[in-house]
């Protein structure tokens, strides 16, 4: 259980009230006179955000009003009593009466106390909270174990998590859960995935494939793959400094195959998980890929390199063909692929695209039920001939520079067969805190398709 979820057997807790404009006299009717008195002199309005403590009548803390949404205001955000556990003082807390969702709310409750401590002390948080009934505390825990772990991978700077330490965290996680672990590099990792080969060409941190396997043989497969690109200059069609300046994150692909694969591996789900993570840096030196350079792919298309700033889609290529080839029921992969789908949808919702309508539905509703939300855009098959080259099976990118996300999708459709195949375009990062979600590296999408994926497999 997770250290913030406190005991319901703790002697002393302090009650939390959740009010709202509909329901602030009724809350207001059960507290006591002197305590509806402070609320009266104190000014409170029951606005989203909004916390009063209240004395109890020996000075210590009684108790605390915590304003939300209305039932029935657009939008409600599931995840705001998060808030509390960076505002209420020390103490063991319970919830007096419901949020809008109970289990949510303490999901978000520890999530939002998270803090990246590897440089810095991290500031205490003595906040607890009791679990609400019903609410099942060891998973909540698994969620935020996975949570932290993508949150951490992420946040790390590339200086300490290039291709070998990705490699060492997912090392890490297989000893954990006695699952195995093969690396492909050198010689090897140029004949069979040169796309990964070549991007991370440039580097002198050497780029390997990673390739972790749980489970039994005999249970459905699902695959996982991330990309895992450690850090990202554009190569030889340099980014800008502000396009660089936060590219540490262009590993968030892998971090969230990760995290999910922590999430399903700590549950036992009956599956036969695999996760592939291809790892690389995209650096500039004499030995890095050049555009116009044509490679063969692993599933032998041969690729023409229309702009070497397009690596995401390569490395990906390779390792979605690798895990086409074993036939699973499912194939789901992770990128920070493009700046398209933040245009179109912005930083807080990532994009799904699939050919499978049922699964892109039962998707859907899994995220809009762990407030973790994607929207499906379309592969739209006509934009297809963007890609084409007059010297290779195909170019990395397309022409005219419009759809940029659909087209980077359809890029990697060619090196998928299964009609079971998820492509999620993801940022991995929260511009601006708020409830649950603190400044900085986010795991998008790995809470949903646990819930996906748990409601199938348990």
């Amino acid at each position: 259980m997770h250290p913030l979820f406190a005991s319901a057997r703790e002697a002393q807790t302090i009650a939390i009230w959740f009010v709202h404009a509909g329901n602030a006299d009724s809350v207001l009717q059960g507290l006591s006179a002197p305590e509806r008195a402070f609320i009266k002199s104190a000014g409170f309005e029951p606005k989203p955000g909004r916390l009063l403590l209240l004395p109890a009548a020996d000075g210590k803390l009684g108790g605390a009003l915590f304003g939300i949404e209305r039932p029935g205001d657009v939008p409600i955000d599931p995840f705001r009593p998060g808030q509390l556990s960076g505002l209420l003082p020390p103490g063991s807390y319970r919830f007096a009466n419901a949020p809008h969702d109970a289990r949510l709310a303490a999901l978000a409750f520890v999530l939002n106390a998270y803090q990246f401590s590897r440089y810095r002390k991290a500031e205490a948080r003595n906040v607890r909270l009791v679990l609400p009934d019903g609410v099942d505390g060891e998973d909540l825990s698994r969620m935020i174990e996975g949570v932290t772990l993508c949150r951490d991978l992420i946040n790390t700077p590339s200086n300490d998590m290039g291709p070998a330490e990705l490699e060492a965290a997912a090392r890490a996680l297989a000893q954990q859960h006695g699952a195995a672990l093969q690396v492909t590099a050198g010689e090897a990792l140029g004949k069979q995935f040169p796309l990964v080969a070549a991007v991370g060409a440039g580097s002198p941190r050497a780029p390997r494939l990673i390739d972790l396997t749980w489970g039994k043989a005999s249970d459905t497969k699902i695959t996982l793959v991330g990309k895992g690109v450690c850090f990202d200059t554009g190569g030889l069609d340099i980014k800008n400094d502000a396009g660089m300046l936060n590219m540490k994150k262009d590993m968030g692909g892998a971090a969230t195959a990760l995290a999910l694969a922590h999430m399903i591996m700590a549950r036992g789900l009956k599956v036969r998980l695999r996760v592939i993570v291809p790892a690389v840096e995209n650096s500039i030196s004499g030995a890095s890929f050049r555009p116009r350079d044509i490679y063969k792919s692993r599933k032998g298309l041969s690729v023409e390199i229309g702009n070497t700033d397009a690596e995401g889609r390569l490395v990906l290529a390779d390792a979605l063909a690798l895990a086409d080839e074993d036939n699973p029921a499912l194939i789901v992969d992770f990128a920070t692929l493009t700046g398209a789908a933040r245009v179109a949808l912005g930083a807080e919702l990532p994009a799904a695209f699939t050919d499978d309508d049922a699964l892109a539905a039962e998707f859907s509703a899994a995220g809009s039920a762990e407030n973790d939300p994607v929207w499906r855009l379309p592969l739209w098959r006509p934009y297809e001939q963007m890609l084409d080259s007059k010297v290779a099976d195909t170019n990395n990118v397309s022409t005219g520079g419009q759809g940029g996300a659909i087209t980077a999708a359809l890029f990697l459709r060619k090196f998928v067969a299964a009609k079971s195949w998820l492509h999620l375009d993801i940022f991995a990062w929260s511009p601006a805190a708020k409830p649950g979600r603190p400044e900085g590296a986010e795991c998008q999408t790995a809470r949903a398709l646990y819930a996906m994926l748990k409601a199938r497999y348990s």
